[in-house]
């Protein structure tokens, strides 16, 4: 029987010490975090404890088996036996250590078992390999090997169980990682194999299974490391607890100087039944308490309303049930004044978890709170103020676009009115109305641009009574809400802008009839007033209601902007602040009166109209005479909206003018380069692109000569621009139009460049 000369891979062999010597380092710097910790985290330890050992041991054995050479034979090894040898050696560790760590003095025995798992481990690896030759042991190295694993491992869990430093750990694990390696060099070298068949042209070949050895390696390394890092991140954390605790300690005596010193926080020791047995300088200055509270219930500090309803007894409950009872409520000092508190009960306990009694800490948060109301209501007015842009950006793209239908309706209206042959007066009457209810659809687009802000807005000689008449269909409300309105026939005009003033009149009458909800009368009504001869006249135009009325400090409010009692989203707040706002603009003022369950009287004064300015009105209605010129024009007409466009070209054309369309400004520039005839350009303002504005620029520069006549509903221009410009406002009528024409032309006459006619201002 020939036995094969086995040799090892020198680099392999001293890669398994390595691997020992980690691996018993790492079991020992675990197992001292085993005897450290308690509960649940002393059974992680003693597993990762017994991994790193029984793993470790492991590791070294099969990177030795892999250092193991046999000239010309092949070696594999069984997955099962060598996942069995892998448990095994754990298994016992865990089991060793868990043993000695609750009965010491079982460590002999212990060690030993834990020697005999270790042998196993190593023997069961050997028979995991699977060769063509068989395996002989001589007794005498098993034995050793055998003892040499026992010895090892007592000492292992001798110096688990001890307290050592790191530099003793070090060089234990060295000397322990020389052990074990030995146990398993010593096995392997009472083993002989003999090869099972001849092996004649296979002489000299090695399979080489260095790769696989240090990939092992490797990944033992990294799992000790890992293991090593646990246990200095654990040993690291319990030291800076220690070093906390023994901190904690020192200072308990400097927070108890420092509470007893605070003088902006007032703090009670309380007995368990609630009752004061100390406090501090803080208690004394902002409560005014002294030596006599003590013994005193605290519900002492608490506000009658708060006793009655048992406010505090429920926060000694919460603070026993929950550790921590936090309010902010009213707190009373001892002259009686009260403060806005913030107040913390907190339970105190002893090391059984018994409640010893309770701190309670007050502060004073008046500031704060008085702070935090008025951050409160400038978020909500901010809100509100964007909601109402938005509503306003919103109304006045709406009657925009409304006035440019309304514009092509009214042209229509008009050219088919003039072409209408037919003497049927029902037809013409039909024709009529609806030209009137075409102009009442402009009127209330002005309006909703006033409302908008995108109109300009002049104030005029008015007639009250006339103008509360003409706002009859606008102020019809449910069935059980009446109107009456009381006016004398000598009330003077007055001096305001018509369209604001209606609209302050119908948010006076909305909020009249929300006041009632089960119904009423709502009185408009206005007098003379003037106190004194040569005080300023005014008219008083009162809105007044039978409704809830309001109490003193609503009322106190009632014109402020964004007050309402209406509710979320009932109301905005803005009804009488823009009231008061038209009427300090106008010269004169809002005057509020109500009482709960009587009703609300809301008074607009405004300054009666001099004589000077009811002769401007009466100039003003007279129209002055426009020279008007039967020149044939050539109109250059740009606009955006083909109805408009249309319907402008036709009475533009019916007015015997040749006229060029265009439908955007850039398409307007070409055709002017193209026909050299254009005497007028007819142009919207609002167009994508290219604004009309930007379209007078090009032409100015490209054609000074040429007139230009704005058509736009809006009469409030971007800052920065061209605004001398002559404006005829949408919706139109051929007059309007033909009127525009004659004025552009006329001033164009004497300048020869861009008309500078500005529209009348407020």
């Amino acid at each position: 029987m020939n036995h094969h000369a086995a040799s090892h891979d020198p680099v392999l062999v001293a890669l398994s010490i390595l691997i020992a010597a980690l691996a018993s380092y790492t079991a020992l710097d675990l197992a001292t975090r085993m005897r450290a910790a308690s509960g649940r985290a002393r059974p992680a330890w003693l597993a990762a404890a017994a991994t790193a050992m029984g793993g470790g041991i492991w590791s070294m054995h099969f990177v030795g088996m892999l250092a193991f050479r046999l000239p010309g034979v092949e070696i594999s090894y069984d997955p099962f036996l060598t996942f069995l040898s892998l448990v095994v050696p754990i298994v016992v560790a865990a089991a060793a250590f868990a043993v000695v760590g609750r009965r010491p003095q079982a460590l002999l025995v212990s060690g030993l078992a834990m020697g005999l798992g270790i042998s196993g481990m190593h023997y069961t690896g050997m028979g995991a390999m699977r060769m063509a030759a068989s395996v002989e042991y001589d007794p005498r190295w098993v034995v050793l090997s055998i003892v040499i694993a026992m010895c090892a491992s007592v000492v292992a869990l001798w110096l688990a169980f001890r307290k050592t430093n790191a530099t003793q750990r070090l060089f234990a694990g060295l000397v322990m990682g020389v052990a074990i390696s030995g146990m398993h060099y010593a096995a392997m070298e009472g083993a002989s194999f003999v090869p099972a068949t001849t092996m004649a042209g296979h002489a000299g070949h090695v399979v080489g299974r260095a790769p696989l050895a240090f990939l092992l390696a490797g990944a033992t390394i990294l799992i000790l490391s890992i293991g090593i890092a646990a246990a200095v991140y654990d040993r690291a954390s319990a030291e800076r607890a220690q070093r906390e605790a023994s901190a904690l300690r020192r200072s308990e005596e400097r927070f108890r100087l420092l509470v007893e010193g605070i003088a902006d926080h007032a703090m009670f020791m309380l007995e368990p039944n609630g009752s004061v047995g100390n406090w501090n300088l803080g208690a004394r200055r902002l409560m005014g308490y002294g030596d006599d509270i003590v013994g005193t219930s605290y519900a002492i500090l608490h506000t009658d309303e708060d006793r009655a309803s048992g406010v505090p007894a429920r926060a000694l409950l919460e603070a026993e049930r929950d550790g921590k009872s936090a309010a902010e409520g009213w707190r009373v000092r001892r002259d009686g004044s009260r403060f806005w508190a913030e107040a913390t009960l907190v339970a105190v306990r002893n090391e059984s978890g018994s409640i010893t009694g309770f701190a309670k800490i007050v502060r004073d948060i008046s500031e704060r709170r008085r702070a935090q109301d008025a951050l409160d209501r400038a978020r909500e007015a901010l809100t509100l103020s964007q909601k109402m842009e938005t509503i306003g950006q919103l109304t006045g793209g709406v009657a925009h676009d409304f006035n440019n239908l309304l514009a092509a309706v009214l042209g229509s209206l008009e050219l088919l009115k003039k072409r209408l042959q037919t003497d049927d007066p029902k037809i013409q009457r039909l024709v009529d109305n609806a030209m009137q209810g075409a102009q009442r659809g402009a009127l209330l687009t002005q309006r909703l641009l006033a409302f908008a802000r995108k109109q300009d807005l002049k104030p005029a000689v008015v007639d009250i009574a006339a103008l509360v008449r003409g706002m009859a269909s606008l102020l019809k409300f449910e069935a059980g809400v009446r109107i009456d309105t009381l006016f004398p026939l000598d009330l003077p005009n007055v001096k305001i802008d018509a369209n604001q003033l209606e609209l302050a009149i119908l948010n006076l009458a909305v909020n009249a009839r929300d006041a009632m909800p089960a119904g009423g009368l709502i009185t408009i009504s206005a007098r003379d007033e003037q106190h004194e001869a040569g005080a300023p006249r005014y008219v008083a135009l009162s809105v007044s209601d039978t409704g809830c009325g309001m109490d003193e400090e609503t009322l106190k409010h009632a014109q402020e902007p964004f007050f309402t009692t209406k509710g979320i989203g009932k109301g905005t707040g803005l009804g009488l602040s823009m009231v008061h706002g038209l009427a300090e603009q106008s010269g004169g003022r809002l005057v509020l009166k109500s009482r709960l369950g009587v009703g609300t009287t809301a008074e607009i004064w405004l300054p009666v109209a001099g004589e000077e300015a009811a002769l401007q009105a009466l100039r003003a209605e007279a129209p002055a005479p426009i020279l008007r010129s039967n020149r044939r024009l050539s109109v250059l007409l740009v606009d955006d909206d083909p109805l408009v466009l249309e319907n402008t070209a036709a009475m533009l054309e019916d007015l015997g003018h040749a006229v060029v369309e265009a439908r955007s400004g850039e398409e307007a520039l070409s055709l002017l380069r193209r026909t050299r005839t254009i005497e007028l350009v007819v142009t919207d303002y609002a167009m994508p692109g290219m604004t009309g504005l930007q379209l007078a620029e090009a032409v100015v520069v490209e054609r000074p000569g040429t007139v230009i006549l704005l058509s736009t509903g809006y009469a409030e221009l971007p800052i920065g621009t061209r605004s001398n410009l002559q404006r005829l406002s949408k919706p139109f009528d051929q007059a309007a139009l033909e009127k525009a024409i004659d004025g552009a032309m006329q001033e164009g006459e004497h300048t020869r460049s861009v008309v500078a006619f500005r529209p009348k201002s407020a």
